[in-house]
């Protein structure tokens, strides 16, 4: 079975920054590139970064690039998201999410954190 927790969220003013942790149990993770997605209110949920599983790749979606960081600890089972530079349009429930690479494209598994909130304040 797998599981994955996310943490670190909270409300911040525009131009701070918060680093979201996933720390993942059950036999997912050294192998697996991990995802972040994001989903604000009346949106459809949207990919926000991902890392291949040595962590030697990274992607990001381009309203991120530039302002946020994926990482990861093997040894931790944990992947992170540092997010500078936040903006009011990053206000979101932030997922946590174990998938796969397909010709350098990132796809998803159906392995879900039950998210944690980001409000970022003007």
């Amino acid at each position: 079975q797998v599981q994955l927790l996310e943490s670190g969220g909270g409300s911040v003013q525009a131009g701070g920054s918060l680093r979201l942790s996933c720390v993942a149990s059950g036999t997912i993770f050294s192998n697996n590139a991990m995802g972040w997605y994001r989903q604000a209110p009346g949106k459809q949920r949207e990919f926000v970064a991902s890392i291949t599983g040595g962590g030697m790749t990274t992607n990001y979606a381009a309203s991120v690039k530039g302002r946020f960081t994926i990482s990861r600890n093997n040894a931790k089972k944990t992947v992170y998201l540092q997010m500078n530079s936040l903006k009011p349009e990053d206000t979101a429930v932030y997922y946590c999410n174990a998938g796969g690479y397909s010709r350098g494209i990132y796809s998803p598994y159906d392995y879900w954190g039950q998210g944690t909130q980001v409000t970022v304040s003007s």
